[in-house]
């Protein structure tokens, strides 16, 4: 683990978290985990999926350099010795845009669907951390992708884990 380093994103639906999240560690040339590929282990596994995350994660941290984009990850790894914890938010009108466009649904069905996620993230986060999903106390950076797009918040957060983890 001595050179290994993480980075853990926690985002609101439609920000482009998962997207800043894979060319970040593209960028990198590190690997990128989410919630879906994580899944599908725990699926394989059998075992109870909060269990399995918490083991896989702490597993592929111990392991490598990686991206991990949500699954309380920052929680679980808070213990690491080298991780950036960030925190990815857009403005509401950036936010329903984006899932308009990646879903084909209206800007009404957008802002449900976003509502449910960031409600359900928040309590999930929150339930399992005890911490609180968002709050800028909670990550070592927070950062609207709304103000830089989606190629430069992905240059801002690389300059700043760089710095951090002194990775040069």
């Amino acid at each position: 683990m001595s050179g290994n380093y993480v980075i853990n994103i926690g985002r609101q639906l439609g920000s482009g978290g998962k997207e800043i999240g894979e060319k970040l560690a593209a960028r990198l040339g590190i690997n990128f985990y989410d919630k879906e590929l994580i899944n599908l282990a725990s699926e394989e596994s059998g075992l109870c999926k909060e269990f399995f995350e918490k083991a896989v994660i702490r597993h592929l941290a111990a392991e490598r350099s990686c991206v991990f984009v949500g699954r309380c990850a920052d929680y679980i790894l808070r213990e690491h010795p080298r991780c950036a914890n960030v925190f990815i938010s857009a403005s509401k009108e950036d936010r329903i845009a984006r899932l308009c466009s990646m879903h084909h649904i209206d800007a009404e069905a957008a802002e449900e669907m976003m509502e449910k996620a960031d409600k359900r993230r928040s309590e999930y986060y929150n339930y399992y951390s005890y911490k609180t999903w968002g709050a800028a106390a909670t990550y070592h950076l927070c950062i609207d992708s709304s103000s830089l797009g989606i190629e430069e918040t992905v240059r801002f957060i690389e300059e700043f884990v760089v710095k951090k983890l002194q990775l040069v």
